[in-house]
């Protein structure tokens, strides 16, 4: 292996990888390294319990990413790699209380009668909703799979459409007062507001109205979509990818250092003592409260050094996974269902009350808000025949009353009541069924890699503060680090956590046209080449 390389990547989330394959088409040669055994951060699939069963550690739906022009147009060629998506007509099943039930398809009609049969009215606000993201949703994607300043923000983007001024007001609002206002039955309101907080953002934040329409559009859209073979699949190809570019990526790697000479970043020094340069750039991932740590105070710029004092971890995850002799099962229409997740609110105020715990540092297993997912039934090759994999998440502080290192004392007892809530609707999941079991808190989280600051694997509070050109850092949102020669992507950018792959795309776009080159004419010569290649002789 060669001494120097163009770039040095300290990290290998998905969303480095994702920058790096884009850097490695290119023509650049690229060092990946990485702290854990295993190359992936949050997007990684392991047998966590049992020989067979294959678990996805933290993120398991790729549903927002199949939106990032990457997957759309095959940008990176990821096709050629074997990535293949599997979309189950069950998206998502909520169960409630009262015995009843609310069960996305993938067919819109389908779901629209489950809205049906507590309120017509909310079954045509579900429907009208989805075709009013629909109609504006090309405007937020261009915002979000766009560097900050490369082009016109979303507000402008809005201001030039037909219903823009209605969307100015409605992504303002919280996402709870959306769907309070527009959805009139309960069972209505629990499943709108369940699926608002799939990206980890309490839905009575003041700039959350965007995830009231977005999060269910995706998932009507794309189902539970996940890939064949387990999350991992995909940071799996992205290696290869970036290998058979001239890359090289290793693990235990944990970069503690930057070097800088000059005033520059010329390469990273990892704990074991090793050393590596890059000719060109330093990409990092690695998560800003650490980074900071890693080059001396007086080499960041004061603006930026006081934000990422500020910044906020946000809403934590607690989450369980259990290898089992049987899959969840659920009361559905026509008899047993066992869709590939999971939905559970008890009722509209419990996922406000969240927010509140958060707030006071309290574990509140009073009817937990959870999403139990099981990607064996999309797909059976994750585990041994007839076995499956099942992981239950809630959201829970990392910062108790009593001190983070308070979750070693208690979490067993909050992952029993999860289970416990989980088996009011799915009983089959006795103990019996349940053959070996790993709890992660959210202390568990960030112990596990180290991006999880604070038990957060969303990178920090995705609130008004730390958001679009505000993230990480005012006046540093252009993955541009105050370092020169030092660029950040990952979770802590534009446009923040959950499998989009956006900020790699975004900060390798940026890289390139420091560069000389352009990421556009990259994917133009690809699709140039895709075309005569399938042309007629």
């Amino acid at each position: 292996m060669a001494d120097r390389f163009d770039i040095v990547v300290a990290g290998a989330g998905h969303n480095s990888l994702v920058a790096a394959a884009y850097l490695a088409k290119a023509g650049y040669r690229c060092l990946v390294l990485d702290g854990r055994p295993v190359l992936g951060g949050n997007v990684v699939t392991e047998e966590l319990t049992l020989p067979g069963f294959r678990h996805d550690s933290c993120g398991t739906a790729h549903v927002i990413l199949q939106d990032n022009p990457m997957m759309r147009d095959d940008e990176l060629g990821l096709a050629d790699y074997g990535l293949e998506y599997i979309h189950p007509e069950i998206v998502c099943h909520a169960p409630f209380l009262d015995g009843s039930w609310l069960t996305q398809y993938h067919d819109i009609d389908r779901t629209v009668e489950q809205f049906a049969k507590f309120s017509k009215k909310d079954a045509a606000a579900y429907r009208r909703m989805i075709a009013e993201y629909e109609a504006v949703k090309p405007l937020f994607d261009a915002a979000s799979y766009m560097p900050i300043g490369f082009g016109k923000p979303v507000n402008d983007r809005l201001a030039e459409h037909p219903d823009g001024r209605k969307w100015l007001r409605r992504q303002a609002r919280s996402a709870w007062e959306i769907i309070r206002d527009n959805f009139e039955d309960d069972h209505s309101r629990c499943f709108m507001l369940w699926m608002a907080l799939q990206t980890v953002t309490p839905p009575e934040w003041p700039m959350t109205g965007r995830l009231a329409y977005s999060l269910v559009w995706g998932r009507q859209h794309w189902s539970w979509c996940i890939p064949k073979g387990g999350s991992g699949v995909l940071t799996e190809i992205l290696v290869r990818l970036i290998e058979d570019h001239g890359g090289v990526a290793l693990t235990d790697k944990m970069v503690e250092r930057l070097i800088v000479e000059n005033g520059r970043c010329v390469g990273v020094e990892c704990a074991d003592g090793s050393s590596y340069r890059a000719g060109k750039a330093v990409l990092s991932t690695i998560h800003i409260k650490h980074l900071i740590d890693m080059a001396p105070r007086e080499l960041w710029a004061n603006d930026f050094y006081d934000s990422v004092e500020t910044w906020q971890g946000g809403p934590t995850l607690f989450v369980q996974h259990y290898a089992t002799s049987e899959p969840m099962t659920f009361a559905g229409d026509g008899g047993p269902i066992t869709p590939i997740a999971c939905a559970m609110l008890s009722e509209p105020t419990r996922a406000l009350r969240m927010g509140y715990d958060f707030a006071r540092g309290a574990a509140n297993v009073d009817e937990p808000v959870l999403l139990a997912v099981s990607p064996t039934i999309g797909d059976p090759t994750q585990a041994p025949p007839g076995k499956h994999t099942i992981k239950i998440i809630g959201m829970q502080p990392y910062d108790l009353k009593e001190g983070p290192q308070h979750w070693d004392n208690i979490k067993h007892e909050v992952a029993a009541a999860n289970l416990d809530w989980l088996r009011r609707f799915s009983p089959n999941l006795t103990d019996d069924k349940i053959l070996a079991s790993v709890i992660e808190s959210p202390l568990d989280l960030e112990r596990r890699n180290p991006h999880n600051w604070h038990g957060s694997c969303h990178g920090g509070a995705q609130n008004a503060a730390q958001a679009a050109a505000l993230r990480p850092a005012p006046g540093w949102a252009q993955h541009r680090m105050p370092i020169p020669g030092l660029y950040q992507t990952g979770s802590t950018t534009h446009p923040g956590g959950s499998i989009s792959g956006g900020p790699g795309r975004n900060a390798a776009a940026v890289m390139l046209k420091d560069f000389g080159k352009n990421l556009d004419e990259l994917v133009a010569q690809r699709a140039d080449r895709a075309a005569q290649a399938t042309a007629p002789a």
